[in-house]
Order: C-alpha cells, then sequence, then structure tokens
C-alpha cells in the first residue's frame, strides 16, 4: 500500500515545509547584526537552514530506498484508529472546552478501544478532566481553553 520511498519523501517534504517557514521568517525578523548585537531571526535561520538540509539528505536517502511496503491496510487501520480520535478530540477543543473534550477522549478510548467497562471508563475519564483543572487552574493558575461550551455555561 504505502512503500518506505513514500513515507521518506512525504517525511523530507513536511519538514523541509517546516524549514522553509523558518528560515522565511527569519529573514522577515532581520537576520546579521545591529547595534544591539545579534538581530532576532539570525539564530532560527541558522536552525532552518539546518532542517532544509537535512530534508533534503533525507530526500536523497529515500530516494535510494527500494518500493518495499512497509504499510498495508492492516497497519493503516490500526494507526486510523489512533489517529482520528486524536484528531476528533483536537477538533472538538475549541468547541466544548479542554476538560470536556479530555474526558471524552479518554472515555472513548478506554470503553471503545480497550474494551474496559463503561464504569471503569467513566470514572477514568472524570479523574483525567478533575486532575487536569486542579493541577492547572488551581496550581499553576494557568487557564486552559473551555470552549464554546465553557463560555455559554459561564464557566
Amino acid at each position: 500500500m504505502i512503500s518506505r520511498r513514500s513515507l521518506e519523501a512525504a517525511t523530507a517534504a513536511l519538514t523541509g515545509a517546516f524549514g522553509g517557514a523558518v528560515v522565511l521568517s527569519s529573514i522577515e525578523n532581520g537576520i546579521g547584526w545591529s547595534s544591539a548585537g545579534v538581530d532576532a531571526g539570525t539564530f532560527p535561520l541558522i536552525i532552518g537552514v539546518v532542517i532544509l538540509g537535512g530534508s533534503l539528505f533525507n530526500l536523497f536517502q529515500g530516494a535510494l530506498q527500494d518500493h518495499e511496503l512497509i504499510l498495508g491496510w492492516d497497519e493503516l487501520k490500526r494507526l486510523g484508529a489512533l489517529f482520528v480520535p486524536a484528531a476528533i478530540y483536537v477538533g472538538m477543543i475549541p468547541l466544548i472546552g479542554m476538560y470536556v473534550a479530555s474526558a471524552a477522549y479518554v472515555f472513548g478510548t478506554f470503553a471503545l478501544q480497550s474494551r474496559l467497562s463503561m464504569a471503569r471508563s467513566l470514572i477514568a475519564a472524570l479523574i483525567v478532566a478533575v486532575s487536569l483543572y486542579l493541577l492547572f487552574e488551581r496550581m499553576f493558575q494557568v487557564s486552559l481553553p473551555r470552549g464554546l461550551l465553557g463560555e455559554a455555561s459561564g464557566f
């Protein structure tokens, strides 16, 4: 289904795009020396160039790989079983907030994927939500996103 060569090329393209974005934003911030010393974009520019160089190296190394399949349908299904719920979780945070989304994610993961009992899954979900609240809101005094649901309920 998916060969090693195509995975190497896709990874090199993603890291190369990231490196390119770092280089472009560094140039906008200013590179070189100013009266105050090194400009803000100099160090990120160097890091971006290193990332781009590594991406090109990986692209050429990947081109030398054979076309053996490393991800078949079974592996893609397992990968999807991990990725799809995580993507839904991240997408739900702006709507229902971090606490409710985290509780729903833990509940779904425990009840549906791990096949734990509903009671244990619900207890674990509540423990996660309360722990996140106590740790971030009370101990660190950092507000996590409450989402539209939290804003509508006045939380």
